[in-house]
């Protein structure tokens, strides 16, 4: 009996042109080991919630064939650290299959697949190391309400791939709405193939934006709903406190969400400066760059889609993309500041809060959970002058509000998570799984999909890293 039974496969990408991939199979792992399984996202994705991950590992590894399935490995091309790359693709992931779901297509991609023709000198691996990190960020992701990626399936192999030492490989079953990169449609205008790039764009518009099909400038309005999905969820990057670190065009979601987890970082201490990823020598992809480096993808994207869409619309659409961030990001500060009406001045109150925080060195994530003890009599979150001078502002913004304090703590404790995926805690549960323990990568993942949940016991979970896990080094080998 198939783990399909029920589920629609639609491999509308494998239909497309053959520029734009090389269908191949993958290569299996000889043995395999269960590291984890998302039960939730299983049961969301239409899968038999009794469904053995045994044998979902099964079809996975290659073991068992599904009918309808048309593994391929895209192709595509991006700018990585602002230098143009002309062919990149997946050098070690396959797209297994797109399957129809409740909430519309679904890719499901393995990652870790081997080697392919856009492999380069790679071995096509991924380790168990850097597997773990992107299923447990993917989640913790998602239980912050960023648009993400997800991990369905994660398993180990008994192949041991070499990278800064000899690791343990691992594969991983992603789950995106598209895998469809700013990077695919770079690849195609830049290497004397844009006869296809009209394919490319009316396949995204037909599966994503139905409702721009028949639009006479539906190019155009879809480039606009890229630059705000881009623009939005760099907002939401920047009020949850998350550092990407490695914002190349190839790494960019088509559809606004966040995907290839690599040196990722959220905030300690509050450092608008913070640089998570080892190998970002000039600091491109710093915390406080991530919304310029936003719109420069998006000009990159532009400048691939130039002759289908008229410059002036291209230009209009740029143009807008700080509006459409600092529209999100004002709404998103207002939710963990408790307030609902709108105020042109909320984003300098927001600027002075993180000037004082930036001073006062504390941690981002614990302080803005501890923020709903502002409304109570005897608060201690402010110790000195200058954040006593910030409270008398917000005070007087707060009393414009017609919502009671009760409600307004309601609010901030909805939209500042008590638990995020600090970097020392996926070392730790990484450490573990290299024994054969997977145990703490399964109690992280409860966690970190209910951030905004007390979960009594796991209080050590919440508070701040120790100094050693404050500066652990990320880098970019996976």
């Amino acid at each position: 009996m198939s783990i399909f039974n029920g589920i629609e496969f639609k491999n509308s990408f494998g239909e497309l042109p053959g520029e734009l991939y090389t269908k191949q199979s993958w290569s299996s792992f000889e043995k395999t080991q269960l590291v984890a399984f998302n039960e939730s996202l299983a049961r969301e994705l239409g899968f038999d919630p009794e469904i053995d991950p045994h044998e979902m590992i099964k079809v996975f590894n290659g073991e068992i064939s599904v009918l309808d399935s048309e593994p391929l490995a895209m192709a595509y091309a991006g700018h990585q650290f602002g230098s143009w790359v002309p062919e990149l693709g997946d050098g070690r992931g396959i797209l297994f299959g797109q399957i129809k779901t409740a909430s519309g297509l679904r890719d499901l991609h393995i990652k870790g697949a081997g080697k392919t023709p856009y492999s380069r000198f790679a071995d096509g691996r991924a380790v168990l190391r850097s597997t773990i990190r992107e299923y447990l960020c993917g989640e913790a992701m998602h239980g912050l309400n960023v648009p993400s990626s997800r991990s369905l399936i994660m398993y180990g192999g008994n192949e041991p791939v070499f990278r800064e030492t000899t690791e343990t490989a691992a594969m991983m079953v992603r789950v995106a709405r598209t895998h469809i990169r700013f990077g695919n449609f770079e690849y195609l205008k830049h290497n004397g193939k844009s006869q296809y790039l009209e394919d490319l764009l009316n396949h995204v518009i037909d599966e994503y934006y139905s409702e721009l099909s028949d639009e006479k400038d539906k190019y155009a309005k879809f480039f606009d709903n890229t630059v705000k999905a881009t623009a939005q969820l760099i907002a939401h990057w920047q009020a949850i406190g998350f550092s990407h670190g490695v914002m190349n065009t190839d790494n960019m979601s088509i559809l606004g969400e966040t995907f290839d987890y690599g040196p990722f970082g959220f905030l300690e201490n509050y450092n608008p400066e913070y640089i998570c990823n080892h190998s970002d020598h000039e600091g491109r992809y710093a915390f406080n760059n991530q919304p310029s480096i936003g719109h420069w993808n998006c000009q990159a994207l532009a400048a691939a889609l130039e002759g289908l869409v008229p410059e002036k619309k291209l230009m209009e659409s740029l143009g807008k993309y700080g509006t459409y961030f600092y529209d999100h990001l004002a709404d998103l500060y207002r939710a963990k500041l408790g307030l609902k009406n709108k105020d042109a001045q909320d984003l300098k109150l927001v600027e002075g809060l993180l000037n004082w925080l930036k001073e006062a060195g504390l941690d981002y994530t614990n302080f803005f959970r501890n923020l709903h003890q502002i409304h109570e009599p005897n608060q201690s979150i402010f110790a000195d002058a200058e954040g006593e001078e910030w409270l008398d502002s917000f005070m007087k913004r707060f009393n414009q509000e017609k919502i009671s304090t009760k409600e307004s703590r309601v609010m901030m404790l909805k939209n500042n998570p008590k638990y995020i995926l600090r970097n020392y805690l996926a070392h730790e549960a990484i450490k573990k799984a290299e024994e054969g323990d997977f145990s703490e990568v399964e109690k992280l993942h409860k966690i970190l999909s209910e951030p905004f949940d007390d979960h009594p016991g796991m209080e050590s979970y919440a508070i701040a890293s120790p100094d050693w896990g404050k500066n652990l080094e990320i880098s970019c080998s996976s």
